[in-house]
């Protein structure tokens, strides 16, 4: 019997990379499958996967709401923060409340930290879209009065002189009284099989992550390849915040979290569509 091709998107970015080191490494048993990865950054995928484009994705729990009738949740390979996440960086201080009135990169507009951004300071109507590896860079250059930053550069921007203004993580730990902020999710287009089929490629996506969390040091070598600028130490910690026990499974505190944000995104405005929130249960 023919394996069966998956192909999983995800971003050219260290957690990402730890997360499926033992797939890109053929270090698991593929189960009748096969694997092919696709490196793009979060927002190409964010918009690929409305037409479905690949058949695993790593997505925005923002984007989800776009695509809900195309792709299921898989109940693991969570990027969450706690009490942490993306922040908006800038030269000097000024009060995050002006925002909406300044230029503001951001790394697409289907991000969530793009969605948790306007939660906590309103509607930005004209942001300026920037690859998010680009971001430190316009806003240490002028050419940007602040920028929102994901990935890596949560750990670097102080590099380029620059402060943070806004954490995003902070913010929703206070808002919601101690959840943690969904950020990434793994999700798994609805056609791709049966619930037998779709239960065995969650339970693939699942043994590689752990085992990058069982076999740390080969894993973050082959994820600091990935980590632009970031050294051994700095992959490890920016893996660690990103890739853990919640990546394993949400928990009940997890789902809850998706759903309060994509609510909450709805009651806002800046979502127009109720979403039903879908998990593969494996």
């Amino acid at each position: 019997m023919a394996s069966q091709l998956i192909r999983i998107g995800h971003s050219p970015d260290p957690d990402d990379a730890f997360m499926f080191y033992a797939l890109a490494q053929d270090l698991i048993p593929l189960n009748g499958f096969r694997v092919e990865h696709i490196l793009r950054d979060i927002e190409t995928l964010n918009r690929w996967a409305v037409d479905g484009q690949l058949e695993v994705t790593a997505i925005s729990v923002h984007a989800y709401a776009y695509v809900a009738d195309k792709y299921r949740l898989l109940p693991h390979g969570a990027s969450m923060g706690e009490k942490y996440g993306p922040m908006v960086v800038a030269r000097e201080e000024f009060d995050p409340k002006t925002l909406p009135q300044r230029r503001v990169a951001v790394p697409g507009t289907w991000t969530s930290a793009f969605l948790e951004l306007q939660l906590a300071i309103g509607r930005i109507e004209n942001p300026v879209i920037v690859p998010f590896d680009e971001i430190l860079d316009v806003v240490a250059s002028g050419e940007v009065d602040a920028g929102l930053v994901i990935h890596e550069g949560q750990l670097t921007y102080q590099t380029q002189g620059l402060i943070n203004i806004l954490d995003l993580g902070e913010w929703w730990h206070e808002l919601t009284g101690g959840l943690p902020l969904p950020l990434g999710a793994n999700a798994v287009r609805r056609d791709v099989g049966d619930d037998e089929t779709l239960a065995r490629l969650s339970h693939l996506l699942r043994d590689s992550i752990a085992y990058a969390l069982d076999h740390r040091q080969p894993a973050l070598v082959h994820a600091e390849q990935f980590g632009r600028g970031l050294d051994m130490d700095l992959a490890d910690k920016f893996v660690g915040m990103y890739v853990n026990e919640r990546t394993l499974d949400y928990g009940d505190d997890g789902r809850e979290a998706v759903s309060e944000l994509l609510r909450r995104g709805v009651a806002a405005g800046l979502i127009d569509r109720d979403v039903p929130v879908d998990f593969i249960e494996d």
